[in-house]
C-alpha cells in the first residue's frame, strides 16, 4: 500500500500517457529507478493499539 503511493505521488498523479503500452513502459522504467536509487526498508511507526483481526 505505501509504494503503491509512493507510485502514484510521483508517476501517476500528474501522467499523460498515449497509451496503456506507454504507461506499462513509464512503469516498469520508474520501477527500474526506485529499485536502484530510492529503495530501502520501510520503517513501521504505529504506536497505538494492537490490531485486531
Amino acid at each position: 500500500e505505501i509504494w503503491f503511493g509512493i507510485l502514484t505521488r510521483r508517476l501517476l498523479k500528474h501522467g499523460n500517457f498515449k497509451s496503456t503500452e506507454e504507461l506499462k513502459q513509464r512503469i516498469l522504467a520508474f520501477i527500474a529507478f526506485f529499485n536502484r536509487a530510492l529503495a530501502k526498508p520501510f520503517r513501521w511507526t504505529y504506536i497505538g493499539k494492537p490490531l485486531v483481526a
